[in-house]
């Protein structure tokens, strides 16, 4: 939590924010699963015997287009606990690991297939977490990016009344692409 002025702001880092929002967080799925329109599961392919990892989980919304593709071996990462105890309800056969974009627990090579989904706008050193997940896929394996392009966080509303706003960072595509390719990604499909 921040202070300014002595008083206490309603702007949260990713893993407060979300640990306070996670029982909120599904109520918005339709929306946000509206932005993709169905075009997330056409670019996973056919996932069939591969090792993904869903970087930035939440409480597992994503999970379900991973086992439809097929996918054997799941691992589901997120900053916030609170959102994984969530997905660890609902997806006892997934592998979930706290973990930041920036410091990921795992072998080098060890995914075929890396999903990030909205996971962009809590990112503010694009550079240093391309570089993580490049390090953790195998040679040839494939990182699907989902993003809201917002430039001001949007303000989230409690059960209890009260707004907060989890710190987001606007990024423009252009220098997301830069930001690849100098992590040495191909950008197949935008």
């Amino acid at each position: 939590m921040s202070f300014k002025g002595g008083k206490k702001s309603n702007v949260y880092e990713s893993e407060e924010g979300y640990d306070m929002w996670a029982t909120n967080y599904d109520e918005s799925l339709g929306f946000l699963n509206s932005f993709e329109k169905d075009v997330f599961i056409s670019f996973l392919g056919d996932l069939k015997g591969k090792c993904v990892l869903d970087l930035g989980c939440g409480t597992g919304r994503s999970i379900n287009d991973l086992i439809y593709a097929g996918a054997s071996d799941i691992y589901g990462a997120d900053i916030s606990e609170k959102m994984m105890k969530i997905a660890r309800k609902r997806y006892a056969e997934v592998n979930f690991v706290k973990a930041s974009a920036y410091n990921l627990p795992f072998d080098d090579g060890k995914f075929d297939t890396v999903t990030a989904t909205f996971l962009l706008v809590h990112l503010k050193n694009l550079n240093g977490a391309f570089a993580e997940i490049n390090r953790v896929l195998k040679n040839g394996g494939k990182l699907i990016l989902t993003n809201i392009n917002q430039k001001k966080a949007p303000k989230l509303k409690m059960k209890d009344g009260s707004q907060m706003v989890i710190k987001s960072f606007y990024h423009m595509p252009e220098k997301v692409i830069e930001a690849l390719e100098k992590a040495f990604f191909e950008v197949e499909k935008e």
